[in-house]
């Protein structure tokens, strides 16, 4: 027992070091000691291992008012990395994502309707090519998908346009890549991202990301961390009911959800409903012909329909957010996806729906934004799901020969 207490107190310390060189460009060991309140000679020790894992660097000095100039540390953001995922609903877009989030050899593939065993061939044909370019060491694979996760399982229990129903994902992929994999929500991921990525979050921030695009869903940051309930899928804010009488059937099987008026998805269905009685319209006439894009190119040049139809989407996303205020009380709400295009007017209709059917007290509290991430948050998300994991950074590394052959050979 007491071997280990001091072995979980020594990783609490040598993670507890870490992280705080993480949150900082550069920093003194006594600037760690200060923060962490851990003597001095204990963070010694401990930047002298990260130092010795090629974690951590000394990259010069810095200024002293009092005695010798300090040694400034800095992570090394090379040292690891990992592989992100985001399954899209109509690209599959997967990259090399280091310690700090950036990029390096980005794959996508158009998905083109594929689903089942169709689907999964693309994620292992863009695992292969990325596990083939990695020269440093691998972390792990984490994966965004859209659909139902159980997380702690990494089972995908239900991704209708996937058509994967109950598959084991992360077990596929440990057995084929011989890496530690993290499975999550798409919405879930993205929000990791922002938490981590976006704009100045402190590590005790309250976050709710809303991902509008194809389906809608969410993630929830409490006190830092991704808040996923007692079956791993909070945030299905998709498929609360807001039209609850003359609602459209939605996929999950109910009527009247959120991702049925406020979605990329529903937005079109609508627009191309719509569009033979709005002769003048500037979108095309025939309903085929009309995509996101033509919507966003008439609703720039103020087309009526799309205006309207655009806005429309945003009151319903506003009512649903107001739910969110009344029920968590949290105080950032950051919007990401497809929808976000429609810019600040979209989002104004948002807030004032917001402001209109919440606690006047609740309302003015709260920050309704658009992310400030760019299109990839869910690869950052992904990856730093397993990234905040610093045991793993730790583990043995990958290796070639952990490679299935046929991958093994081309390398």
């Amino acid at each position: 027992m007491e071997k280990a207490t001091h072995k979980h107190t020594k990783e609490h310390n040598r993670n507890l070091v870490l992280k705080t060189i993480v949150d900082h460009n550069t920093i003194s060991r006594a600037e760690v000691a200060r923060i962490t309140r851990l003597t001095r000679t204990t963070v010694s020790e401990i930047v002298s291992d990260l130092i010795e894992e090629g974690l951590v660097s000394e990259i010069g000095v810095g200024p002293s008012f009092v005695g010798k100039n300090p040694i400034l540390l800095s992570l090394v953001e090379d040292s690891r990395w990992a592989i992100g995922l985001d399954l899209a609903h109509n690209l599959f877009t997967g990259a090399l994502v280091n310690l700090r989030g950036n990029f390096r050899d980005l794959v996508s593939l158009p998905v083109n309707d594929r689903n089942g065993e169709d689907a999964l061939s693309l994620v292992y044909e863009i695992l292969d090519r990325l596990t083939q370019s990695a020269h440093q060491p691998l972390v792990g694979i984490g994966v965004g998908t859209p659909g139902l996760v159980n997380t702690s399982e990494g089972v995908v229990i239900n991704a209708v346009n996937l058509n994967w129903q109950n598959l084991p994902l992360t077990r596929l992929l440990q057995n084929r890549y011989h890496l530690p994999v993290s499975v999550l929500n798409d919405s879930q991921a993205a929000a990791i991202g922002e938490y981590m990525y976006g704009s100045n979050h402190r590590t005790d921030d309250h976050l709710v990301v809303i991902n509008v695009r194809h389906g809608i869903g969410s993630g929830i940051i409490i006190n830092g961390e991704l808040f996923q309930g007692n079956g791993g899928s909070a945030g299905e804010i998709g498929h609360v009911v807001v039209v609850p009488v003359g609602g459209l059937p939605c996929r999950c099987g109910n009527r009247g959800c959120l991702e049925t008026v406020a979605s990329v998805q529903a937005l079109v269905r609508r627009t191309r409903t719509l569009v033979n009685q709005y002769p003048n319209s500037q979108l095309p006439q025939d309903p085929q012909d009309i995509h996101l894009d033509t919507i966003e190119s008439a609703f720039n040049s103020g087309d009526p329909l799309a205006c309207q139809l655009v806005h429309e989407t945003a009151r319903y996303l506003g009512i649903a957010i107001a739910s969110l205020v009344g029920i968590l009380n949290i105080h950032k709400v950051v919007l990401i996806g497809d929808m976000t295009r429609f810019g600040f007017s979209w989002l104004d209709t948002i807030k004032e729906t917001v402001q209109h059917l919440s606690l006047s007290r609740l309302a003015q509290n709260t920050q309704v934004e658009i992310g400030h991430l760019p299109g990839n948050g869910i690869i950052m998300g992904a990856s730093a799901a397993l990234m905040r994991d610093y045991s793993l950074l730790f583990r043995r590394q990958f290796q070639a020969e952990d490679l299935p052959g046929d991958i093994r050979e081309n390398l």
